[in-house]
């Protein structure tokens, strides 16, 4: 039995919506602003599918992710497909020369994992390093504005 954490963050970019959603639709830039991301590979046979590795302290996990929903300039939203279980979805929001960037994510942890660790700690580090990420995001979007 796996239990299903998730979190959201969000923040607002001053740079407009087709700048950030053109950085985070191309995946494979994910790692540049995302700490715990190694790589992103989508595959060439169907781009609607991408390999994704996690590396962070030792730990080292892979899964396969699938687009379920695209919508240009709104929303790009995933579930993992094998592997490590997670979905979720980033949401953009324009404010007419800036950008709301609102990241919702959720993964699988087995159920004598979550019973063994404080989800409320583990909830924390990953709210806090999806945060960082946001505010890397921002400033490698600031340094991309045209």
């Amino acid at each position: 039995m796996t239990d299903w954490l998730e979190h959201t963050v969000q923040i607002e970019v001053d740079v407009p919506i087709e700048t950030v959603w053109g950085l985070w639709s191309d995946l494979e830039q994910m790692p540049r602003w995302m700490k715990w991301i190694d790589s992103v590979e989508v595959l060439a046979d169907n781009p609607e599918l991408s390999r994704w590795k996690l590396a962070s302290g030792g730990f080292n996990f892979t899964w396969l992710s699938r687009i379920v929903k695209l919508v240009p300039g709104q929303i790009i939203q995933w579930e993992s497909v094998d592997g490590l279980p997670n979905r979720g979805a980033v949401r953009f929001y324009d404010r007419h020369g800036s950008s709301i960037v609102k990241l919702t994510v959720a993964y699988g942890i087995p159920g004598i994992l979550g019973k063994i660790m404080d989800n409320l700690f583990l909830g924390r580090i990953v709210e806090s390093t999806l945060m960082a990420d946001m505010e890397r995001f921002k400033s490698y979007a600031l340094k991309t504005k045209v």
